[in-house]
């Protein structure tokens, strides 16, 4: 296909997620209100078990409304639109991968998109805790009140979600490595120590050192997932292997 005839296809791929967001995001606006009621809920929480009178969700300038609104339908409908933008940016790639190659995306996008979505759900569980337990090194007393700003918090809620939807795709990414040829499933078992290590200090750092329970089911749910990358990537080495004996020719007879 001549150059210009992919810059076409591209720019119809392009609009056609383009059109798709739009319509995720119409959709995501008419439920954001429900949505920005869930995310105060801790803050609300804060108020009545701290008894703040002033604790609320500041919005300190006249389109602060409707700005939120506006985040939060991008937001949602980036995910819901996902299915079509996904499919446009695959079926514009395709024809230039080979089977494998297309076997091996289909696998990684089947097993990446679950995960994240567990990963955004587990970061939504462990929000409210997060801000409960920050909320306690304010000080008390009259006088003393506290704000939060619209656009720092949609931004700690974002970032605390993306964050923890993303660490439970990384092991998607070590097989991805390994099938590479980049690194060993043995090489990854290896470094057992420093991942249990790395997980134990991310879990301790995304969920509040006062909920045990979150922070353990957070790095517990990590280390099994990276288990089953060394797993599977053991798994491919040894067909490699297989497959190595069987092309490579016999000894020949002295």
């Amino acid at each position: 296909m001549p150059l210009i005839k992919h810059l076409l296809e591209l720019r119809r791929r392009l609009f056609i997620a383009a059109a798709a967001l739009i319509v995720g995001m119409v959709i995501a606006f008419i439920i954001s209100g429900p949505v920005i009621d869930l995310l105060a809920q801790p803050i609300k929480q804060i108020a009545v078990e701290q008894g703040r009178l002033y604790t609320a969700l500041n919005f300190n300038t006249v389109s602060s409304g409707f700005d939120l609104h506006m985040r939060i339908a991008f937001s949602i409908g980036l995910l819901l639109s996902a299915p079509i933008w996904l499919w446009q940016i695959w079926a514009f790639i395709m024809p230039g991968l080979t089977r494998k190659e297309i076997r091996y995306t289909i696998g990684f996008l089947g097993a990446a998109v679950p995960l994240f979505a567990a990963g955004l759900y587990v970061g939504w569980l462990i929000m409210p805790h997060m801000v409960l337990l920050m909320a306690n090194f304010v000080p008390e007393g009259k006088g003393i009140s506290q704000f939060y700003d619209y656009s720092t918090y949609y931004d700690f809620v974002f970032k605390l979600l993306l964050v923890i939807g993303v660490s439970f795709v990384t092991p998607v990414f070590l097989v991805a490595l390994n099938l590479a040829g980049v690194v060993s499933g043995r090489g990854i078992l290896k470094a057992w120590r420093i991942a249990i290590v790395v997980i134990a200090v991310f879990a301790a750092a995304a969920t509040p050192a006062a909920d045990v329970t979150s922070m353990l089911l957070l790095g517990g749910i990590l280390a099994v997932l990276y288990f089953a990358a060394v797993g599977i990537s053991m798994l491919f080495d040894r067909r490699k292997r297989k497959r190595e004996k069987l092309i490579l020719p016999p000894d020949p007879v002295e």
